[in-house]
């Protein structure tokens, strides 16, 4: 098969199947991300075949080497740093550009985050939707997350840990606080699942966790979000009703619920607005 997408583990070096060995070991070129990655399992399993940096930043430059070689009939396996290649990793755009010519292609099971993440949660496995990464900016990640108010399908995103607290705090915004899991470091040492709403992953985000992460959040169910909305409101009117500060409102509403400052804040003023209160110690 001159071109094959192969699934390579995601942590634990044993979770590679006979057949990936055979394709690698068989292979012309072996075109991954990081040649220092690769070149760790290929070691372990004696392996010598040439590496080929084809990454993110590269891979339209990479393009025509590749495809020449296949054209040439060489056999050319692609392998991601850890996975499945091609989904939130290189290799579509080859896979693509192969199939568009009428080249051999094919692509091997093996290892993903995704599945073993998702019932790992134990949120309902099916249906459910996978996004990869939320998108980097922000105004197309809000847009991204209103469009998914109303699934109610399981929803699945990988994330980056130095980027969770912010997303998943804009998603609890959106979504009410939802159930959720975030299950980091699959097949490693140190592999965690942690079940709880989307409030309660961000206090342990926030106490740091590091790895590799999977979220999985629960979809949409009719009701769930206002009931959301309505718990953290009616904490807001026991607060004001006891002449609590604006500020202390404030502090005292955010750490128990998923909502942003500005809203609980916007949401005290107009209290004090109708009632005629004075500024509340903002």
């Amino acid at each position: 098969m001159p071109l094959t997408l192969v699934p390579t583990p995601i942590g634990n070096l044993e979770d590679i199947t006979l057949r990936a060995l055979r394709v690698l070991r068989n292979a012309d070129l072996i075109a991954c991300e990081d040649t220092r990655t690769s070149s760790v399992l290929l070691r372990r399993y004696h392996i010598a075949a040439p590496l080929v940096p084809f990454h993110l930043h590269n891979e339209k430059e990479c393009l025509p080497r590749l495809m020449g070689a296949l054209r040439a009939g060489k056999s050319v396996a692609v392998v991601s740093d850890a996975g499945t290649p091609g989904v939130s990793d290189p290799g579509w755009i080859l896979l693509r550009s192969a199939l568009d010519e009428g080249l051999e292609a094919d692509v091997l099971p093996g290892p993903s985050a995704l599945l073993p993440a998702l019932l790992l949660s134990g949120l309902t496995p099916h249906p459910f939707l996978f996004l990869g990464f939320p998108p980097e900016k922000p105004g197309a990640r809000g847009e991204l997350f209103q469009s998914l108010r109303g699934v109610p399908w399981t929803l699945c995103f990988y994330i980056s840990p130095h980027k969770a607290v912010r997303q998943i705090a804009e998603m609890a915004e959106v979504w009410g606080d939802r159930r959720a899991a975030l299950v980091r470091e699959i097949s490693k040492v140190y592999q965690e699942s942690i079940r709880a709403p989307l409030s309660g992953l961000l206090s342990r985000l926030e106490q740091g966790l590091k790895g590799e992460m999977v979220l999985v959040v629960e979809g949409h169910v009719p009701g769930g979000e206002d009931g959301d909305k309505n718990a953290w409101k009616a904490e807001a009117d026991v607060l004001h009703a006891e002449g609590a500060t604006v500020r202390s409102a404030v502090e005292a509403i955010v750490a128990r619920h998923p909502v942003a400052k500005n809203a609980v804040k916007a949401y005290l003023l107009s209290l004090k607005s109708t009632n005629g209160d004075g500024d509340g110690g903002v």
